[in-house]
């Protein structure tokens, strides 16, 4: 959340970053709404003061009837003060409710564009693959080693979801102990995390009110499923303060994710590239805003290194005006070849958030040596996200006959080098 006072004194640029991202913000509401707050704190103070001068008086007159006068006089201030309380409870209610409609502003080096047509390669990493054969689907591929099977998994819960099973389930879990390793290795606290959090939690971190029709609920209860683990690492420290000397704090975790997908007819119809349930490893940091561009470089470095040990091509993205996310000011999106269907496939976005979710979620920070508190800024990659990594080892590492190659740096987790044709 932007801050009133960054709005106030900021609105040219807020106004023009909101115009940039290709939507919308109530700017020029919550200014009124801003004037109309301090007009009326300035009225019930004034208000107050009189009461107070009053008060005094009453105590020292002698005069019983001026005294009932000034009395009688004071209660209806009592009542204007109350009506004026109840006039601000409603303005500042509503103005909260529109400072969480303002996206984050954009870092002034982000590509200017409407949508993800404008968003600019940044570097290409590793040759594409070529085959002696026509390259098969990661769906058909699947079908061929005996472990993906997406007929049962609509079966059990309907479309966008499917079953694993055999060496593609471990293949995945393997990928996933690659990443928690190489991660951890790296300095990042491993993180077990809730899979439901409360609605509380889902406004801290942003992804309410805008995103509400994107997420799975309880329908009883105030829990939802979290679209990612961004959405829990934030709520660790909401409404505390991180004591002095603590910061950068860095944290990585598995969870599976629960999200909406609203996906138009004829696209990503086929296989798993898309659906309501998958897995990611997910890093977060905590960092004081000095250190937040360098450990943005970081994560994206973290990122990387996975397809890099995998030896799969890759490239850097660096999204557009249009495309930024609504908590980020900067994102870089990491792509891998599938080679199969031609695209690259996103299975990372490392984004600063600089302090926007610190102030929705009221997390502070002490720098050693000093009693004033400031706001944290925090980041968040994906390291990396599944499915979409298995389908790119899959189709990258794919053979003639339709088995899957493992790859050098997952042998040790597989214990096999090949994934066979299913007999």
């Amino acid at each position: 959340m932007l801050s009133l006072q960054f709005i106030r004194e900021n609105t040219d640029r807020v106004t023009r970053d909101v115009l940039l991202r290709n939507t919308s913000a109530p700017i020029e509401r919550i200014l009124q709404l801003d004037e109309e707050r301090r007009a009326l704190l300035q009225d019930v103070e004034a208000l107050r003061a009189r009461r107070n001068t009053a008060s005094k008086a009453i105590g020292a007159s002698k005069d019983a009837a001026g005294r009932e006068e000034r009395i009688a006089e004071m209660r209806a201030v009592g009542d204007e003060i109350g009506l004026l309380d109840g006039r601000l409870k409603l303005v500042e209610s509503e103005l909260h409710a529109k400072l969480l409609e303002v996206p984050n502003i954009l870092d002034p080096n982000v590509p200017k564009g409407p949508d993800e047509t404008s968003n600019r390669v940044v570097e290409t990493v590793g040759s594409l693959p070529t085959f002696d054969f026509a390259p098969r689907p990661h769906w058909e591929l699947g079908e061929i080693v005996g472990g993906l099977d997406i007929e049962r998994g609509a079966k059990m819960s309907g479309s966008r979801f499917y079953t694993l099973k055999g060496p593609l389930a471990r293949l995945q879990r393997a990928l996933i102990q690659l990443m928690l390793d190489e991660h951890g290795r790296a300095g990042f606290t491993e993180a077990y995390l809730p899979y439901m959090l409360t609605e509380a939690s889902l406004y801290a971190s942003g992804q309410l009110p805008k995103f509400r029709d994107n997420l799975y609920r309880d329908a009883e209860e105030d829990y939802f499923f979290i679209p990612t683990a961004e959405v829990a690492f934030v709520n660790l420290f909401r409404d505390e303060i991180i004591p002095a000397g603590q910061l950068p704090m860095r944290f990585v975790g598995h969870t599976p994710c629960f999200r909406r997908e609203k996906m138009s007819a004829g696209r990503d119809v086929r296989g798993i590239k898309r659906g309501h349930q998958f897995e990611k490893v997910e890093m977060f940091v905590y960092c004081e805003p000095e250190q937040s561009a360098a450990e943005h470089q970081l994560l994206l470095a973290r990122a990387r290194a996975i397809p890099e040990l995998l030896g799969l091509p890759y490239r850097v993205i660096d999204l557009c005006s249009g495309d930024v996310g609504f908590n980020a000011t900067r994102t870089f999106d990491l792509e891998i070849w599938a080679p199969d269907q031609g695209e690259w496939l996103e299975v990372s976005s490392a984004s600063n958030c600089l302090d926007f979710q610190a102030w929705r979620a009221n997390i502070r920070y002490r720098s050693p040596g000093e009693q004033a508190t400031r706001h944290p800024h925090m980041l968040n990659a994906s390291g990396l996200a599944l499915p979409r990594t298995l389908i790119t080892v899959m189709e990258n590492f794919q053979q003639e006959d339709g088995s899957i190659a493992v790859p050098q740096v997952l042998r040790p987790y597989m214990g096999i080098d090949v994934i066979p044709v299913q007999a």
